[in-house]
């Protein structure tokens, strides 16, 4: 049982609760009025850098789970399931309609399922979590899925639509479901070719 995460409490419930009550606020904001969607994503996140711009229409678990460096670019309807820590370095870009998830479930039904939860408990599954990294200077393309426990490594591009599985190396473009790196910065400046 260890390796579950505690989904319910009355301090994560109240969490939710206020993550999904300041991301509407945010979402109903006068677009221009940066003032205020600042003071929220202040109050929803864990930390927040310099000269961030979230777009509206943006959901989280928890927020407090979220962690985003200076100069980053997160675009509309992006969805990050922060069970456990997301991080987002500096100089990043994330296209609209990403994924993040850090949540997944048991493989086996008997060990998913919880059986011996009190009466009109809201959970009914195990949950597990494992953190999601992505490091300065990437970009991350529009409708990427980016699954629980993956890293995208420092500069790398995510080609749009792209469903990334496992990590993705420093400097690389990668694409794909599965992702996989395609080409590499440096055989791109060798020889030269975009």
């Amino acid at each position: 049982m260890d390796k579950y995460i505690k989904t319910y409490s009355e301090e994560l419930n109240k969490l939710h609760i206020q993550a999904r009550n300041l991301a509407r606020e945010y979402s109903l904001l006068d677009y221009g009025d940066e003032k205020k969607k600042r003071a929220i994503l202040e109050k929803m996140l864990g930390s927040i850098g310099k000269n961030v711009a979230i777009d509206q229409k943006f959901f989280c678990d928890f927020g407090k789970n979220i962690f985003i460096g200076n100069d980053v670019i997160i675009g509309s309807n992006c969805t990050f399931i922060d069970n456990e820590k997301i991080t987002i370095g500096s100089c990043v870009m994330l296209a609209p309609n990403i994924q993040i998830y850090t949540a997944y479930h048991p493989i086996l039904p008997e060990e998913r399922y919880i059986t011996n939860r009190a009466e009109n408990a809201p959970i009914y599954f195990n949950t597990c979590a494992d953190p999601v990294e992505i490091k300065n200077g990437a970009w991350i393309g529009g409708g990427v899925i980016i699954l629980p426990g993956v890293t995208i490594g420092e500069n790398s591009i995510v080609g749009a639509g792209s469903v990334v599985t496992r990590s993705i190396p420093d400097n690389c473009v990668a694409v794909g479901n599965p992702c996989k790196p395609i080409k590499f910065f440096d055989d791109i400046r060798k020889n030269n070719v975009g």
